[in-house]
């Protein structure tokens, strides 16, 4: 997808040129390493310096959609991204794809693989202790591994035994502490934890894509934004996303 980059000039046109000091970008928390990455290499082309909020997305919306600061909104999943854009809180045409992701089963303990088309061997590893994954109603890793589940035929019998993080990557600490034995994660998040062993990866048919819309907000800041969303979907910020483990997207030239 090309970045339509004449709204880049028209934002110039309208704010006299003038750049922000400072962006604030609200951000799902699976995006923290890889969005950092990029926005060091930005700042020191730019000079605008980039602040975060890190959380889950279902979060970051609606801290949103009540007026919280922000410049610009990265989201894991179209679901939430959807919500703001119907709210008229994003600049027409700014909204595109950054990233995507896929959905994986970690371990701790240098476990042996899990068959997914065997439903039982899941339910068997778990040995009746808790399998980890994000909020199943709310955050997009949850709303994912939900699907899969679903999917699969294994939600019914393995609901009551879910312990539910308020993202991914709590998720990810809790089979670190070995609180719960298996946990549904991002492979990006699986990355970052080399003490754990992902056991499965769940088949793109289990669940709908997993992609990262990001969108400029109706900011004040709305050329800085833009620029540093650019950086993100362009063939240098793209292959930063790559080196975290993140599928890639159609880039600017």
């Amino acid at each position: 997808m090309k970045f339509p980059m004449f709204l880049i000039a028209a934002f110039f046109a309208l704010s006299g040129a003038l750049r922000a000091e400072t962006i604030t970008v609200f951000a799902a928390s699976s995006m923290k390493d890889a969005i950092e990455d990029v926005a060091a290499v930005w700042s020191d082309d730019s000079g605008t310096d980039v602040v975060f909020s890190f959380a889950s997305s279902s979060a970051l919306a609606r801290q949103i959609m009540q007026g919280a600061p922000a410049d610009l909104f990265v989201s894991a999943n179209e679901d939430w991204m959807d919500q703001i854009e119907a709210s008229n809180l994003i600049i027409e045409g700014t909204r595109v794809d950054i990233a995507g992701n896929t959905l994986v089963l970690v371990s701790s303990g240098g476990a042996d693989p899990v068959d997914l088309a065997i439903p039982t061997d899941l339910i068997a590893r778990l040995e009746g202790r808790p399998l980890a994954m994000g909020l199943v109603e709310a955050v997009p890793a949850g709303i994912y591994g939900k699907a899969a589940l679903e999917y699969l035929g294994l939600w019914d019998a393995l609901a009551p035994l879910l312990a539910q993080t308020a993202n991914s990557r709590a998720a990810l600490r809790l089979v670190q502490i070995t609180e719960a034995r298996l946990g549904i994660v991002y492979a990006t998040d699986a990355l970052i934890a080399p003490d754990l062993d992902v056991v499965a990866v769940f088949p793109a048919q289990t669940h709908a894509p997993i992609r990262y819309p990001a969108a400029v907000l109706r900011t004040p800041n709305a050329v800085a934004a833009t620029d540093f969303l650019h950086a993100l979907h362009s063939a240098q910020g793209q292959a930063i996303f790559a080196r975290h483990g993140f599928a890639g997207v159609a880039v600017d030239g």
